[in-house]
């Protein structure tokens, strides 16, 4: 991918191609850790509306436990999205450029302590693996949320039922038979074809990182995680470094005029 790209993909100017290309790489990036993640702790960490299920079940049959863990994973999760929404905000008011870099660095630094931690901390698995579920729920959390600020609520990365359901409507509209007198009569049913593109996209792009991420957990162990660890890092950094070489050459700037006054 080019460079030029890569710095657009985290840019706070926005554009249709931008938030597509962002979003399939971040779709790409949850299957993985999805998938990955339920082999090393037999759980999947993005799916909030199995966890909420699961919490009422557990309360009714008298699962008190379980029902506590179900509230913890769902307030991670929360605490992700929280997060990056409070960072985003920050940087806008601040008017710069790593408004969204933020979280995803963020993101990046929470997968990488994963990887490289994660080995030491599964010889310990009962003990960590309330941490590490609650990591992985937090970073779903806070990806999701990332997307959907930029997107302004059109993608999401982390679960693929509205996506699947977008993909169906569309699907029902590309095959609804206009040509009859009632659809001459009412309104002409048309399919978006942008949108569709979109979403399958998505959807391809989740499946194929549960995929590679399964295989790459399997045969290498949470060190798999650290290629997509630098690969968000990558994609972060170029406005972040472009914020504070702002705030030093203003810093010297005033260091300067203070010198000579």
């Amino acid at each position: 991918m080019p460079l030029k790209t890569i710095q657009l993909l985290s840019s706070p100017q926005r554009s249709i191609k931008a938030n597509y290309q962002l979003g399939a790489f971040l779709a790409f990036v949850a299957g993985a850790i999805n998938a990955g993640g339920f082999l090393a702790i037999n759980r999947y960490t993005s799916h909030m509306s199995g966890i909420i299920s699961a919490i009422g079940d557990d309360l009714v049959l008298g699962n008190l436990m379980p029902a506590i863990v179900g509230a913890v994973l769902l307030c991670s999760f929360l605490c992700g999205a929280a997060t990056t929404t409070l960072l985003v905000h920050w940087g806008k008011r601040r008017k710069i450029r790593s408004q969204y870099a933020l979280p995803l660095l963020l993101e990046a630094f929470v997968l990488l302590l994963f990887g490289l931690l994660g080995s030491y901390l599964s010889t310990y698995i009962q003990l960590t693996i309330p941490a590490i579920i609650f990591l992985l729920c937090f970073v779903m959390g806070l990806q999701n949320a990332i997307v959907t600020k930029m997107s302004r609520a059109e993608i999401r990365t982390t679960h693929m039922t509205g996506v699947v359901t977008d993909i169906g409507i569309e699907i029902g509209r590309m095959l609804y038979w206009n040509k009859s007198e009632l659809a001459n009569k009412y309104r002409y049913v048309q399919f978006n074809k942008l949108k569709l593109k979109l979403h399958l996209l998505i959807l391809g792009m989740f499946v194929t990182g549960a995929l590679i991420g399964s295989i790459a957990f399997k045969k290498a162990g949470y060190i798999s995680v650290l290629p997509i660890s630098i690969s968000l890092a990558i994609i972060a950094l170029s406005p972040i470094y472009r914020d504070l070489k702002r705030v030093f050459i203003k810093s010297s700037t005033a260091l300067k005029l203070k010198v000579f006054t």
